[in-house]
C-alpha cells in the first residue's frame, strides 16, 4: 500500500469519527428543541438524527474493516463491507420512518395545543446549520477519496437538512395559524422523506453488492485508456468492470497479432495495466487481461491504433 493510499484510508477513518461527533452534537440540539417545544414534528426530526448517529457508528466500523488487507478468506479484500453498512443504514431509516408515521397519526388524533414553537425552532435551526456544513464536507470528501460510505453519509445528512428547513417554516406557522394538527402533518412529511432516503440508500448499496456496472463515463474512460496505451495490440473486447468499495476490478480480452511473442504481449499488458492504475490508483485496481490471437477479432471490439 502506497503512502498516498494509506493517507486516504486514514482520512476516511477520521471523517467517520468526525461524522459521529457531529451527529451527536446535532442530536443533542434537536432533542433539546423537542423537549423545550413539545412538538411532535421536532421529535420526528430528532429521531431521524438518531439514525444518523447509528449510521455513523456503522460507517466507522465499515471503514475500519474495509481498510484491512486481503487475507486467505477474503482474497479480493474487504471493500464490500461498506455496502453492507449502508444497507443496514437504509433498513434502519425505513424502520424509523414507520415509527414516525405511527407517532404522527397519534398526534393527529390528539394534537398538542401547548407548544413553545419559537424556542424549539431556534435550536433546531442551529442543529440544521451544523448538519449542512458537515454534510457538504462529506459529499466533497467522499467524491475525492471515492468512498461510497462517506458519500452516502453526506447525502443522508443533507436530506436531514432539508427536513430541518421544512420544519423551521412549518413549526413557526403553528402558533401563527392556531392549526395544531400541522404538527402531525409535518411529522408525516418527515416520515415520507425519511422513507425516500432509506430506499435510495438501500438501492445504491444493493447495486454495489450485486456488482452493478460502473457509470458509463467510467467504462468509457477504461476503454480510452486501453486504446491509447495498447500499442502492439489489435483490439480489446468484452471489457468488464466492477467496484468493491473503493477498489476497482477490471478484466478484458486483448487481441494481438498471431506472431506476437509471449514477452511482447506481456509488455503490452503491462503498459495498459500501468496506465489504468495511474488513473484509478495503484493500490485500488486489480486488472486481468486475456490474450487472444487475431482470429478472435470481433466486430464490436475496440480497435487499437
Amino acid at each position: 500500500m502506497t503512502l498516498l493510499t494509506l493517507t486516504m484510508e486514514k482520512q476516511k477513518i477520521r471523517l467517520g469519527l468526525y461524522t459521529l461527533a457531529v451527529s451527536l452534537v446535532a442530536l443533542t440540539l434537536k432533542m433539546l428543541a423537542w423537549w423545550l417545544s413539545g412538538s411532535m414534528a421536532l421529535l420526528s426530526d430528532a429521531l431521524e438524527t438518531v439514525i444518523n448517529v447509528v449510521a455513523a457508528s456503522f460507517a466507522l466500523a465499515a471503514l475500519h474493516i474495509s481498510n484491512l488487507p486481503p487475507d486467505h478468506n477474503h482474497t479480493y479484500g474487504h471493500g464490500k463491507v461498506e455496502y453492507l453498512s449502508t444497507v443496514i443504514e437504509g433498513v434502519l431509516v425505513v424502520v424509523t420512518a414507520f415509527g414516525i408515521f405511527y407517532a404522527a397519526w397519534t398526534h393527529w388524533r390528539a394534537p398538542n395545543t401547548d407548544l413553545a414553537a419559537w424556542q424549539g425552532v431556534t435550536l433546531n435551526a442551529l442543529g440544521g446549520l451544523v448538519n449542512l456544513i458537515w454534510g457538504l464536507t462529506l459529499l466533497r470528501q467522499g467524491r475525492r477519496i471515492n468512498s461510497p460510505t462517506v458519500t452516502a453519509s453526506g447525502h443522508h445528512i443533507i436530506a436531514d437538512v432539508w427536513t430541518t428547513l421544512i420544519l423551521i417554516i412549518g413549526v413557526s406557522l403553528i402558533p401563527l395559524t392556531g392549526f395544531y394538527r400541522l404538527d402531525a402533518i409535518l411529522s408525516a412529511l418527515i416520515a415520507l422523506n425519511v422513507l425516500r432516503v432509506g430506499f435510495s440508500v438501500v438501492r445504491a448499496s444493493i447495486a454495489g453488492l450485486m456488482d452493478e456496472v460502473p457509470d458509463p463515463a467510467t467504462l468509457q474512460k477504461i476503454a480510452e485508456v486501453i486504446a491509447s496505451h495498447g500499442g502492439g495490440a489489435l483490439q480489446a473486447h468484452d471489457i468488464r468492470a466492477r467496484r468493491s468499495g473503493t477498489h476497482y476490478f477490471i478484466d478484458f480480452h486483448l487481441v494481438v497479432p498471431g506472431a506476437t511473442r509471449v514477452s511482447e504481449a506481456h509488455a503490452v499488458c503491462d503498459c495498459i495495466e500501468n496506465a489504468l492504475k495511474a488513473h484509478f490508483g495503484p493500490d485500488v485496481t486489480t486488472i486481468h487481461v486475456h490474450i487472444e490471437p487475431e482470429s478472435h477479432l470481433l466486430p464490436e471490439g475496440i480497435p487499437i491504433p
